[in-house]
């Protein structure tokens, strides 16, 4: 018998085996090119591969039950086996690849490694540039309910003058950005990778945010230099 979970960490939840499921399943890119080349990117999930990683949820071995009532001996067993469930049998994935596939993404390679990353531009002529990164564990996926109000403000009922062209990047070994094999890629490494990628993109200047888990990212961001020093990074 499976505990109920709140709605919020239901949530939670199912982003994180989202996110963790995703490290495992193959997608289709254009090939790779030269250097620093932007390649358009789908997301094309094998129907082989879901339904091999709900096998593998079904056939997971349970540990015992925790002793107390709490959460001292930490997540309980219901709980994971409430996720489970879920992952199994409710989460449509196929849904969530069309969102994602409905948005501009696109792979380019930067210090050796594919960098993922969606990329709206506002129709607002005075859009600022801004990247956002997502926090750990988590995924752009995180950042999809924020984009329209970004990038188009006045259909939300703000000003123009409130756009941002955004770029939301999947942070190295995380979603669709590549896996490093050697050791470096802290978070100062990746605020000057973000720093090449929105200048490659043409923005000489830029914004930055993100989730709580990505402040060392975004507070390395902002030490660097920009190029233009009336708008910090």
């Amino acid at each position: 018998m499976s505990a109920q979970l709140p709605p919020d960490r239901r949530k939670v939840l199912a982003a994180s085996a989202a996110l963790a499921a995703s490290r495992f399943i193959p997608a289709q890119a254009h090939a790779a090119t030269s250097g620093d080349a932007i390649r358009p990117f789908k997301i094309n999930v094998p129907e082989a591969e879901l339904a091999e990683l709900r096998r593998r949820i079904n056939t997971t071995r349970w540990p015992d039950r925790e002793t107390v009532t709490d959460d001292s001996q930490g997540v309980p067993l219901a709980m994971i086996q409430e996720l489970a469930r879920y992952w199994a049998k409710d989460h449509d994935w196929r849904k969530c690849e069309a969102r994602l596939n409905a948005l501009p993404q696109f792979i380019t390679e930067i210090d050796g490694l594919d960098i993922h990353f969606i990329h709206v531009r506002s129709k607002h002529e005075n859009a600022l540039p801004m990247i956002v990164t997502h926090g750990w564990p988590g995924s752009v996926i995180e950042q999809l309910k924020i984009i329209d109000p970004l990038a188009n403000p006045t259909a939300h009922g703000a000003s123009a003058s409130d756009a941002f062209h955004l770029v939301i990047p999947s942070i190295p070994g995380y979603g669709f950005s590549g896996k490093p094999t050697t050791t470096g890629w802290d978070p100062t490494h990746i605020a000057r990778a973000w720093v090449v990628l929105m200048k490659r993109l043409g923005y000489a200047h830029h914004k930055c945010d993100g989730r709580t888990g990505a402040s060392g990212i975004i507070g390395h961001s902002r030490q660097l230099p920009c190029d233009d020093p009336t708008r910090h990074c």
